[in-house]
């Protein structure tokens, strides 16, 4: 029988006889042809293909959620920013360049009246601040002007300057507090605190260090008249602690603490600047960020603000990136007296390097020891 060419090779130790053939017989399903891939199965596809529709419908509702939440708080600001005179706005420097890049110097004016009971006929700024940003260095800071400060009302005369609000309204407080301190104001917000109590519960509350005991007196006393009689007061303990709206507005507006005859009113202000920079500090905060479609408008209710819902965006961020610890406090102050009947606090000349030190231009230092109204500054959680 002659040999036959064979479609296979044939080894026997040696050189193989044939041809190669061109092509290979098909292997049967699911056994591996030696070609380095496996075909994926179609329970694999299937998971692949939900795997990529849940990212995609993820990416959707964030979109979604954030268009929502934006446009929402941008409501609440064009409330707030209908709130403000066209006066005061014409009183304010335009910046130039970006709240996230540019140092912004805010004023803050909390007003406490015509809500409450016995308050109707009160309409003066019980808290005053100025609060400046300072992104390059990753620092906030605060200068709290006591409201018995006596000063010159632009047009009225010398008085004190929480009348300036009582006077001529907010225009005429901006006006007062940039002839005071010759600084240029980039924005307002001016707070009821009234209400301010309502910001800090849709926000969750704050958390608050209280630097010593106190006992407070007896107003606003939330029982009944025969119980508040014999009621002591408000009461807050050392150390740090979770406060309502309620709680923390009685904390900010506390005058008088039984417990140490040597505090003032400097004392309260520095209690407002605690109360505002952790209501702040909730309002950028994440929980707060997924709240925002619902609470969105009521977050900037008790506000007036010049501020653009983008602008405060950018505040937040500023504050979210600035170092707590490294937090500038200051405050003016001098001479405590007495003028037309009212007791008042007569302006120190050191005021104005306090104003140095708020702006970074000097550096910071305390108020002197066993002076109770002076003026300075202090870095973090040291009491002013």
């Amino acid at each position: 029988m002659p040999e036959q060419e064979k479609p296979y090779r044939v080894y026997k130790g040696g050189r193989a006889k044939g041809k190669v053939p061109l092509q290979r017989p098909s292997t049967a399903s699911g056994v591996d042809s030696g070609s380095g891939t496996t075909p994926r199965k179609p329970r694999q596809r299937r998971l692949g293909r939900w795997l990529t529709l849940a990212i995609v419908l993820t990416l959707l509702l964030g979109v979604v959620w954030l268009v929502a939440s934006y446009l929402s708080f941008s409501r609440g600001i064009s409330v707030a920013n209908d709130r403000v005179p066209t006066p005061v706005v014409a009183e304010l420097t335009k910046q130039d360049g970006l709240l996230v890049s540019t140092p912004t110097t805010i004023l803050v004016l909390g007003t406490d009246g015509g809500t409450q009971p016995g308050r109707s006929s009160a309409n003066r700024s019980d808290s005053i601040m100025l609060i400046r940003t300072d992104p390059s260095k990753h620092r906030l800071a605060f200068l709290s002007i006591p409201r018995d400060l006596r000063v010159e009302i632009p047009g009225n005369g010398a008085a004190k300057i929480n009348s300036a609000f009582q006077i001529g309204g907010p225009t005429l407080a901006l006006r007062t507090v940039k002839s005071l301190t010759g600084l240029d104001v980039n924005h307002v917000a001016f707070v009821d605190f009234d209400r301010f109590k309502d910001l800090i519960d849709s926000v969750g509350g704050i958390d608050i260090d209280v630097p010593a005991p106190i006992l407070g007196n007896r107003f606003d006393c939330p029982y009944s008249a025969t119980r508040c009689e014999k009621w002591d007061g408000w009461r807050f303990a050392k150390g740090r602690q979770h406060m309502n709206g309620q709680r923390a507005l009685i904390y900010s507006r506390i005058r008088e603490n039984r417990l140490d005859a040597s505090e003032t009113d400097l004392d309260r202000a520095r209690r407002q600047q605690q109360v505002i920079q952790a209501t702040a500090s909730n309002v950028t905060s994440a929980g707060t960020a997924l709240k925002l479609p619902f609470r969105g408008g009521s977050i900037v209710r008790p506000l007036a603000t010049d501020l653009s819902a983008g602008q405060v965006l950018q505040l937040g961020w500023a504050y979210f990136r600035a170092d707590p610890k490294r937090a500038l406090h200051c405050r003016l102050g001098g001479e405590p007296g007495s003028a037309d009947g009212e007791s008042v606090i007569f302006g120190s000349e050191d005021n104005v390097a306090t104003v140095a030190m708020f702006t970074g231009r000097s550096t910071p230092l305390a108020p002197p020891k066993g002076l109770l109204y002076a003026p300075g500054c202090v870095i973090g959680d040291r009491k002013l």
